[in-house]
């Protein structure tokens, strides 16, 4: 590879590069770049003969982040995936991506395919006229992507604790997926030390949470979820005599579906969610098959835009806490439902969303060292950490097939761990591809993790073959788990039917082994009038982002009716 010197510029700012041989494209692709995002960037182009990898490598060596590398794809371009592809090796988190001209339909097919075997991750559409703002919407979702990606900026929150603290990578996670700009700082740290010695204990107990964004900025050591929750004063606890029309139980992309209906729709709305909103969804890196999204969405912007929908429309929002019984009371049919923090609202209609938790694998010395390179869920917030490590993922779905893709982009090498014959019969065709075509995955089958250990972080796991016994040792600084789930049912034993899984029933679908239909309830209506289930926590569910958030649509207009019934002797 040529010697390629990039001119030096002072600062720090990130580098947008760009390439095309044809004129046209090369002039206005510097203009608007330059025009508009000159300020923040450093904005590079390839001069000719210069090719992307060359270009970009020479910046990464200077010592520049590399933020999104765009190539134009046309007849005087027509190798320009291939230079993309190339990049990844010298830049992982650069987003890359190709740029048409409008009406270039014939090579829409190559463009699709690069994107599903993800050497490429977006393409755009070569600006037509001066401030096409189509084009640079696109582009900024792009920038805000790699930004996502790499961490870093604006720290609303600080949290001040060891990087080993299982007790702080749980926080950030719950910040993170909540759409709060959070840190992570060594308490020996000049940032840590600074607000360590605003606190008042000689010897405070870790973590301290910093709330910067408030105005007294208070300091909270070692804070339970609810603590954190309440010293936000954004959500205040509702009247104990407030009767709600709807109480969701669960943030998820189903209940956050029935809260911007419900809400909407005039019904007095309550949500009560115990760590984020998007439930499994929101730890989805991208989800490419969401209808509406060609170019994919990640789980966590899907769900916060849901969540402040919802807000908009007047829903009502409890955070931090959990359902903990439901009972019917008095003559009326009111609900009522009792929490975790001791106290209780009541509601004429429940709508439970609450899904479903990551089965737990169940191996001691793994469990042990949650937080410390053992994380339950894809864990996006991990990701910027693995730069440059070995991981390895356990799981066969979807969501386990994003997590890999997700954490390939930085991560030196990912395995993916399944106890089947492989990935085609549980995982969507477009990621077995993309994860067949990406360089730096493998995947391993008919194998389980038994065991695995390091001192004060992971540094291995042993993997067991099902069929011959043989263990391997596979060494590894990160593990994610993704197998299976099981739903949060317990509070409802006494109350409404589920299944031996612990799933509950509506409609008329029956439980096994039970005397049969019930018949006359609504379609997502549970044994109990006017308690409903949507989304993965209900049996017989199909296990995807869009059927929850179409349950949760629909499950509205039974509430309507419900309610309706129930009011229609008092207004007699």
């Amino acid at each position: 590879m040529a010697e390629v010197h990039v001119p030096h510029e002072s600062g720090d700012a990130p580098a947008i590069v760009h390439h095309s041989r044809e004129p046209a494209t090369d002039q206005v692709l510097a203009e608007e770049l330059e025009r508009r995002y000159g300020g923040d960037y450093r904005v590079v182009r390839c001069e000719p003969g210069q090719r992307p990898e060359e270009v970009v490598g020479a910046l990464v060596r200077a010592g520049t982040d590399v933020a999104v590398v765009l190539a134009a794809f046309g007849p005087e371009d027509p190798d320009a995936i291939e230079e993309l592809s190339a990049v990844r090796s010298v830049a992982p988190t650069a987003r890359r991506g190709v740029v048409v001209t409008w009406g270039d339909f014939g090579r829409a097919g190559e463009v699709f395919e690069a994107t599903t075997l993800g050497r490429i991750e977006f393409f755009l559409v070569r600006p037509e006229h001066r401030r096409d703002e189509e084009f640079h919407r696109s582009f900024t979702e792009v920038l805000e992507d790699w930004s996502n990606l790499r961490a870093g900026g604006f720290e609303a929150v600080r949290i001040v604790d060891r990087s080993s603290s299982p007790r702080a990578h749980e926080l950030l996670d719950t910040f993170s997926r909540n759409h709060i700009p959070v840190g992570l700082h060594e308490p020996d740290s000049e940032v840590g030390d600074a607000i360590l010695e605003r606190t008042r204990s000689q010897d405070p107990a870790l973590p301290v949470i910093d709330l910067r964004f408030t105005p007294e900025a208070p300091l909270l050591e070692d804070p339970t979820d609810l603590e954190i929750s309440d010293a936000f004063g954004l959500m205040e606890r509702p009247d104990p005599d407030e009767v709600f029309d709807v109480v969701v139980i669960g943030a998820g992309p189903g209940g956050l579906a029935a809260a911007v209906y419900a809400a909407s729709e005039g019904l007095k709305t309550l949500v009560i969610e115990r760590q984020a909103v998007g439930g499994q969804a929101g730890t989805s890196s991208l989800i490419r098959n969401y209808p509406g999204f060609p170019k994919g969405v990640s789980g966590q912007k899907l769900a916060f835009n849901a969540f402040h929908q919802a807000w908009v429309f007047g829903a009502t929002f409890l955070f931090m806490r959990e359902a903990r019984a439901l009972r019917v009371d008095g003559d009326d049919g009111d609900h009522v439902i009792e929490l975790t923090d001791g106290s209780a609202v009541r509601t004429r209609s429940v709508v439970i969303a609450n899904g479903v938790d990551y089965r737990r694998i169940g191996v001691e010395s793994l469990d042990a060292m949650q937080g410390r390179g053992v994380f339950y869920g894809a864990a996006v917030t991990e990701a910027p950490a693995m730069a440059g490590r070995d991981v390895a993922v356990v799981g066969g779905g979807n969501s386990a097939g994003q997590a890999a893709v997700h954490l390939a982009r930085s991560a030196r090498h990912v395995t993916i761990l399944v106890r089947g014959e492989g990935l085609a019969a549980t995982m969507s065709n477009y990621l077995v591809r993309e994860i067949d075509a990406a360089p730096n995955i493998e995947v391993m089958t008919r194998c389980e993790v038994v065991d695995g250990g390091g001192e004060d972080h992971l540094d291995h796991v042993v993997v067991r073959h099902r069929d011959t016994g043989e263990d391997r040792r596979l060494d590894v600084e990160g593990l994610f788990l993704l197998i299976g789930s099981e739903p949060r049912t317990e509070w409802l034993a006494d109350t409404v039917e589920r299944d031996a899984w612990g799933f509950v029933c509506t409609g008329d679908d029956p439980t096994p082994g039970s005397a049969g239909s019930h018949g006359g309830r609504a379609p997502l209506e549970t044994t109990v009038p006017g308690v409903f289930a949507v989304g993965d926590v209900r049996r017989g569910s199909v296990k995807r982002v869009a059927s929850a958030v179409g349950e949760g649509a629909m499950v509205i207009q039974s509430v309507h009716r419900h309610l309706d019934q129930q009011l229609r002797p008092a207004r007699t």
